[in-house]
């Protein structure tokens, strides 16, 4: 039995809670997508789960693990999914491709498109699409067509889709999913970039040297990441060989990543920018800002078990990081005087730590005064083959089957 017959009340109340939380906060603006996710019911989509975690308005529900605990398939937070319905701007009668099937998103396209619509949704995992099948099945969506593959590949029978949505973190940008993309088409994808994961509205334009995508928006999520033939893990880099310090790379790691193994023998220097922002600011362009300006951006994670205190970041699982040569950087936080605010500081180890700290504030810096609250920045994607004098970025990140650049509009 689902909570579906036993709290029908309680649920649709809690339903209507989560959808005026993101109304008033902007997650929802458009009246279709406000009546979806009103109407469809999401614990049901959601079996054996306790109401108040269905309805918890910011988290997701993971629905599969593997042996060692890492999550393989989950049900996104309503923020989450209103926050990707408003970026595909799905209209009646439109043709949908989903990638990462679960059913509950599915269920809100079937609503968005109507009876002279179609909706395919994809998964890698046979568990999960029967799970999704049966039940899109039990609550009225049965004309939803569920398939089991890899989504990389092409999709028997699809033919021209309206938009892809993309609901697992995507690495890499699979060829295919342009190709099944109509001309002026839109594709929604949480895509990584230099260990950063942003839900991006696409829309494919034709160039002069041929279509490659832009984006329209491009919103801070996370994801549970791909899986199939456009899986890609980061490497981890351990500091001086141990695990206690371990430096995440989404892109490759140093040309010489020996030349670290001393840096932790050093004395950490620690620097004070004088940047300060709110306690609820957002830094989705700072953060770009750091992976566009250093080339050897990548994050930080201290094994709180191993920890002696040779870093001191704020979060111990991420920190903004960056490596040049033989030194390392990474970001710290303080309140301020008024305890309202927080402040920028930058730690750094090793033999050119003064110089390299210098460096990253200065980065900071420029985003206080060039970035701050403003557009986040251009991303394009380019088919791999593409030649530099074609692309126009402040950063090109080379993937397995596209380049992506990243360019700060003009001010």
């Amino acid at each position: 039995m689902t909570n579906t017959t036993v709290e029908p009340d309680e649920a649709t109340r809690l339903r209507n809670k989560v959808v005026d939380e993101l109304r008033a906060g902007g997650d929802i603006s458009s009246p279709e997508i406000e009546a979806v996710m009103r109407k469809v019911p999401r614990h049901a989509f959601i079996p054996d789960t306790p109401l108040d975690k269905a309805y918890d308005t910011y988290a997701a529900v993971i629905t599969k693990t593997d042996e060692h605990g890492v999550q393989l398939s989950s049900v996104s937070a309503p923020q989450i999914q209103a926050m990707m319905l408003e970026q595909a701007q799905v209209k009646p009668g439109m043709r949908v491709l989903e990638i990462g099937s679960g059913g509950l998103n599915a269920a809100y396209l079937a609503e968005l498109v109507g009876e002279r619509g179609e909706v395919v949704t994809v998964d890698i995992d046979p568990v999960v699409t029967e799970r999704a099948h049966r039940l899109l099945d039990e609550h009225g969506y049965g004309r939803v067509r569920v398939v089991t593959a890899d989504a990389a590949e092409p999709i028997p029978d699809l033919g021209e889709v309206d938009v892809v949505m993309v609901t697992a973190g995507a690495w890499d940008i699979a060829p295919v999913w342009t190709a099944q993309l109509k001309q002026g088409g839109r594709l929604v994808v949480p895509l990584r970039m230099r260990g950063l994961t942003r839900s991006v509205a696409f829309t494919q334009i034709t160039g002069e040297h041929g279509p490659y995508l832009e984006s329209v928006s491009a919103l801070i999520c996370g994801f549970v990441p791909m899986q199939g033939s456009t899986a890609h893990r980061e490497e981890l880099l351990l500091v001086n060989g141990t695990p206690e310090i371990g430096l995440k790379f989404d892109d490759g790691l140093p040309a010489d990543p020996h030349r670290l193994d001393n840096a932790v023998t050093f004395p950490r220097h620690e620097l004070w920018t004088r940047v300060v922002i709110g306690l609820s600011e957002l830094i989705d362009t700072l953060q770009m800002a750091m992976a566009i300006s250093l080339p050897g951006f990548c994050t930080m994670a201290v094994d709180e078990d191993l920890d002696t205190g040779l870093v001191a970041p704020v979060n111990k699982r991420f920190a903004l990081a960056a490596v040049e040569d033989d030194t390392f950087a990474y970001l710290v936080t303080r309140r301020t005087e008024d305890n309202k605010h927080i402040e920028y500081g930058v730690h750094t180890l090793g033999p050119n730590a003064k110089q390299f700290a210098d460096q990253v504030a200065d980065v900071l810096r420029d985003w206080e005064a060039s970035r701050r609250g403003g557009p986040s920045p251009i991303i394009r994607v380019y088919p791999a083959n593409t030649s530099d004098d074609q692309i126009p970025a402040d950063r090109v990140i080379d993937k397995v089957h596209s380049r992506v650049s990243l360019s700060w509009p003009s001010a």
